[in-house]
């Protein structure tokens, strides 16, 4: 998959006072979602745009686009 993601999510959100915890209490983030971004699998369009929303950052901060190399 050439788009992956540039910053470990999860961390970057802590750095900004988002912990599992309070994601999961403020329903930010669905459990499944959470689990997919550890594993640094896709999620949706929706879920980047509020990641995108929550660190104040463009889309080009969280994912990059990698050529598959032959």
């Amino acid at each position: 998959m050439p788009i992956k993601y540039k910053i470990d999510v999860l961390a970057a959100l802590k750095e900004k006072g988002y912990s599992t915890t309070r994601i999961r209490k403020e329903k930010l983030i669905g459990e499944a979602t959470m689990q997919r971004l550890r594993h640094k699998q896709s999620v949706s369009f929706d879920v980047l745009s509020k990641l995108c929303s929550l660190l104040e950052c463009d889309i080009g901060d969280i994912l990059i686009n990698e050529e598959e190399q032959e």
